[in-house]
């Protein structure tokens, strides 16, 4: 029985359990969902995610939102599926992955934030360039971190979790220069992070799982 996941185009919190899903390579079913349209608020949607928010996977029955913990639920029911573990065997290497799944969630996407909700969300004559600003000023802080951070090619040597938490979320934030060009941002990145990027994208599933309205 395969199982059903419920994605948005373009959320890297989605994304990242796509990349989940297809490193384990699992039989799915995917169901992309419309914010515009207001899928999420529809009650048959609330009663899997009452917060109303994507991703959601529904497993043999169980209904589960908040994307590190479906990361977590797919290395732990299905450890040796496809490519093998998402979180290293090592518990201090193990311990690393987390920590850094818990800053990309609770430092990067806190930094730049203020950016998207302006940037994408306002009409330009709204933005307050003072608060995009100091918004780009973190985000580029959080950058040189994660710069320092990479160990080998990957986030912690071998493809984790951690990878696919801070790439989606890396990307969404590129996307901002489509419509501001004058944050560089992608000149900001380091050598690590962008040769770590290209090795990402690289991934044999990787096009499979680009948002369908960023092509």
């Amino acid at each position: 029985m395969s199982m059903t996941f419920y994605y948005g185009s373009g959320s890297p919190y989605a994304w990242r359990v796509w990349l989940a899903l297809e490193y384990k390579q699992l039989p799915y079913d995917l169901k992309m969902l419309s914010f515009s349209a207001g899928d999420t608020r529809k009650p048959e949607f609330l009663k899997l995610n009452p917060r109303h928010k994507v991703p959601v996977l529904v497993d043999n029955g169980l209904a589960l939102y908040e994307s590190s913990a479906i990361v977590e639920y797919l290395e732990d029911r299905y450890p040796k599926a496809g490519n093998g573990a998402l979180f290293p065997q090592q518990a201090g290497e193990r311990a690393i992955v987390r920590r850094l799944v818990l800053e990309a969630d609770n430092y990067l996407r806190t930094a730049v934030d203020p950016m998207l909700r302006q940037i994408f969300f306002k009409p330009e004559a709204e933005w307050d360039v003072q608060l995009i600003a100091a918004s780009r000023e973190e985000f580029l802080a959080e950058l040189k971190h994660f710069e320092n951070e990479i160990r080998g090619d990957f986030l912690v040597n071998k493809l984790s979790a951690a990878d696919f938490t801070l790439y989606p979320m890396l990307a969404l934030a590129l996307r901002l220069e489509k419509k501001k060009p004058d944050l560089a941002l992608s000149s900001a990145l380091g050598p690590k992070l962008a040769a770590w990027m290209k090795r990402i994208e690289a991934l044999p599933y990787f096009q499979k799982t680009w948002p369908s309205h960023w092509k």
